[in-house]
C-alpha cells in the first residue's frame, strides 16, 4: 500500500491503533484539566506571571534529564509493559496532587516527579506505532494521533477552565486526571500486544557505546536526524501562549473562563493542520515542513498589539495551523531510525521538545516581568520563526533524500486486505 492510498478507515480498522488512540486521548484530556488548574491555582495565589509560567513549565522541563536514562527501557523491554508501568506511576503522583491543602512547594515537587517518566511513555508509544501501522497507514495514523491529541487538549483546556471557574476546586480536576491514567493503563494492558523491540542491526547504532546514550549519539551523528530534531524543538517558541494565557487574559480585561479558550486556540489550529497534512505525498511533505515552521511564529508576533479576545484567538489558531509542521518532521524522523534504536532516538527528540517548551515558557514568563505579556509572546514567536530558518539552512533540510527502509518487525499488524 502506498502512502497516498492509505485512508482514515484503513487506520481505524487496526484494533491496536484504536487502543493506543483511545488511551492517549482520554489521558490527554485529563492532563489539560490539570494544567489549567495549576495555572489558575498558582496565578491566584501569587499574581506572578513568572511563577505561573515556571510551575506550568515544570510539566515540560524534567525530561531533559530523564530521557537519556529512561527512554532506552522501551528498546529493551516490552513496550506495552513500559507504557502500563508509566501510567500507573503517574496516576499515583497526580492522585497525591489532588489531596486538598497540599502546600505550593510540595505541589511543585509532585509536578516535576509526574513529568519525569513522560519521555519513556512517549518513546514507547511512538516506537510502537510504525509496527501497528505498517506501509502507508503510518503517516495517516500519525496525523490522526496528532489531531485527536489536539482535540483532547482543546476539550481539556476549555472544560478545565469552566470546571475550575464553576466549582472553585482545582483538586477535583487533578483527581480526574489521576483517574484518566488508570483507565489508560487498563486499556493498554488488555488491548495491546507486548511489542518486543527488535535487535539492533544498524551499523551506526551497533558502534555506539553506552546503551542509554546510544540514541543521543545516533541523532547527533546524523545530520538529517539532528536537523529534524532541532526544527521540532523550535516549537518551544510557539507554545508560549499556553503558559501566558492567564496574565494575557488579565492584560486584555478578560476573566478566568477566557483562559481556557486562549489555551485552546493554537491547539484548534494544530488539529485542522494535522488533518490537512494527513495524506500529503513524501515530496510535498518535505517542501512544506520548513515554510510552515517559519510561518508558525508570525501570528504570535502580531500579538504585540494586544488585540481583543476574538482577534487573539484567530491569530493563535493560525499559528497552531502552521505548527502542523511537527507532524511532517516527526514522521520523517521516525522513518529514518531503525526499530532497535527507535525508542532511544525518539525519547531524546521528545525530551528535547518538552524541554524546549518548558524553556520557552520560562523565558516568556521572565520577559513578561519586564514588559507586557503580549510583547513577550510576540518576541518568542519572532525568535521561533528566525530559528526555524537558521536550522533549515544549517542542516540542509530542503534536500530530497529518502528515508531508510524499515526492517520488518516480527509482530507487525497484517497488511490490509483490499
Amino acid at each position: 500500500m502506498t502512502e497516498q492510498a492509505a485512508r482514515f478507515r484503513d487506520v481505524f480498522a487496526v484494533g491496536e491503533f484504536r487502543v493506543l488512540w483511545i488511551a492517549q486521548t482520554q489521558s490527554r484530556i485529563g492532563d489539560q484539566f490539570a494544567r489549567v488548574a495549576l495555572a489558575l491555582l498558582v496565578f491566584d495565589r501569587t499574581s506572578s506571571a513568572a511563577l505561573t509560567a515556571l510551575v506550568y513549565a515544570s510539566t515540560y522541563l524534567p525530561p531533559l534529564l530523564t530521557a537519556p536514562l529512561l527512554a532506552g527501557l522501551a528498546d529493551r523491554y516490552s513496550r506495552r509493559t513500559v507504557m502500563v508501568a508509566v501510567e500507573l506511576i503517574r496516576a499515583v503522583l497526580i492522585g497525591l496532587m489532588a489531596v486538598p491543602a497540599v502546600p505550593l512547594p510540595l505541589l511543585a515537587v509532585l509536578v516535576v516527579a509526574a513529568s519525569c517518566p513522560d519521555p519513556l511513555f512517549s518513546a514507547a508509544r511512538i516506537a510502537t506505532l510504525p509496527r501497528v501501522l505498517p506501509d502507508g497507514r503510518y503517516q495517516v495514523g500519525m496525523s490522526i494521533a496528532s489531531s485527536t491529541d489536539g482535540i483532547a487538549q482543546i476539550a481539556g483546556f476549555a472544560l478545565g477552565g469552566v470546571i475550575v471557574a464553576g466549582t472553585g476546586s482545582p483538586h477535583l480536576v487533578l483527581a480526574i486526571d489521576a483517574a484518566s491514567f488508570l483507565v489508560s493503563a487498563a486499556l493498554l494492558r488488555w488491548g495491546l500486544r507486548p511489542h518486543l523491540p527488535e535487535p539492533e542491526t544498524d551499523q551506526k547504532s551497533a558502534r555506539a557505546s553506552g546503551f542509554a546514550l546510544a540514541g543521543i549519539r545516533l541523532v547527533a551523528g546524523d545530520r538529517r536526524l539532528m536537523g529534524l530534531a532541532a526544527l521540532v524543538w523550535t516549537f518551544g517558541c510557539f507554545v508560549v501562549p499556553e503558559a501566558m494565557a492567564a496574565p494575557y487574559a488579565e492584560q486584555i480585561g478578560e476573566g478566568d473562563a477566557a483562559v481556557g479558550v486562549l489555551m485552546a486556540a493554537d491547539v484548534v489550529g494544530m488539529v485542522v493542520g494535522g488533518l490537512l497534512v494527513a495524506r500529503l505525498g513524501t515530496g510535498l511533505r518535505r517542501r512544506l515542513t520548513v515554510p510552515l515552521a517559519f510561518a508558525a511564529g508570525l501570528p504570535l508576533a502580531a500579538t504585540a498589539f494586544a488585540p481583543g479576545l476574538p482577534v487573539t484567538v484567530v491569530l493563535w489558531a493560525v499559528s497552531g495551523l502552521a505548527s502542523s509542521y511537527l507532524v511532517l518532521a516527526q514522521v520523517r524522523f521516525v522513518q529514518l531510525v531503525p526499530d532497535g534504536m527507535r525508542a532511544r532516538a525518539v525519547g531524546f527528540a521528545a525530551a528535547g521538545l518538552q524541554t524546549a517548551q518548558g524553556l520557552g515558557m520560562v523565558a516568556a514568563g521572565a520577559l513578561a516581568e519586564a514588559m507586557p505579556p503580549s510583547t513577550a509572546i510576540a518576541v518568542c514567536g519572532a525568535a521561533g520563526s528566525l530559528g526555524a530558518l537558521a536550522i533549515a539552512f544549517a542542516f540542509g533540510l530542503t534536500g530530497t533524500d529518502g528515508p531508510r527502509t524499515p526492517e520488518r518487525s516480527p509482530d507487525r499488524a497484517e497488511p490490509i486486505r483490499t
